[in-house]
């Protein structure tokens, strides 16, 4: 195990290494390059999965938004974990993260909230997430009251917002021939921002 941060990927900042594959694929990878496969737990231990798009690589953090009524934000209210995976098919990479939890419910959700195109900011004041819709109309007319409730120039909703996740570990893949692929786990290390990297077998 290397305690220096050594990475056959090169660097010693996991964040920063997402960050870097992450803009290597957008060229190739024009529809959505940080979408991320979502994993979440219920009270019951049932594991759910779903696509979200992260939005925000902080220095410590994964920030992604959403509603928090939805089935995921109960979850994530609930048990305060989760786990990740974004997975660029054009370069044959992959990264995974398992973490901790905690919402984003301040003036950053605000901005990115008001960055949205409008008929996005009224669909999240119109739509009951995870809830039954008997129809598309239904759904339709939901937002067209909104519009007139909320106007062209809406506040973010209280029952959304953001979620931040903070890895307990990274795990890093790249293809390789054969199957032979090359394979990394990350964890903190003893000190703030030190890292420890254990290659895997793949």
């Amino acid at each position: 195990m290397s305690t220096d941060g050594k990475s056959i990927f090169g660097g010693s900042d996991p964040f920063a290494l997402t960050r870097a594959w992450m803009e290597e694929a957008a060229p190739q990878e024009p529809a959505d390059p940080n979408a991320m496969a979502l994993a979440t737990v219920d009270g019951d231990g049932m594991p759910d999965v779903r696509i979200v798009l992260l939005k925000e690589i902080e220095d410590a953090a994964f920030v992604f938004y959403t509603n928090y009524d939805s089935a995921k934000g109960r979850e994530l209210a609930e048990t305060g974990v989760a786990a990740f995976v974004l997975h660029w098919k054009s370069l044959k990479r992959q990264v995974r993260v398992r973490g901790h939890v905690e919402k984003e419910d301040g003036a950053q959700a605000d901005a990115y909230y008001a960055s949205r195109a409008l008929d996005s900011r009224l669909g999240a004041w119109a739509s009951k997430q995870s809830r039954p819709l008997d129809s598309r109309e239904t759904l339709m007319a939901e937002v067209e009251a909104a519009r007139s409730e909320h106007g062209e120039s809406p506040a973010r909703p209280p029952h959304w917002g953001g979620f931040r996740i903070r890895p307990v570990s990274f795990e890093f893949w790249a293809d390789g021939a054969f199957r032979l692929h090359d394979r990394e786990r990350w964890t903190p290390g003893r000190q703030p921002g030190q890292w420890e990297v254990q290659r895997l077998y793949p």
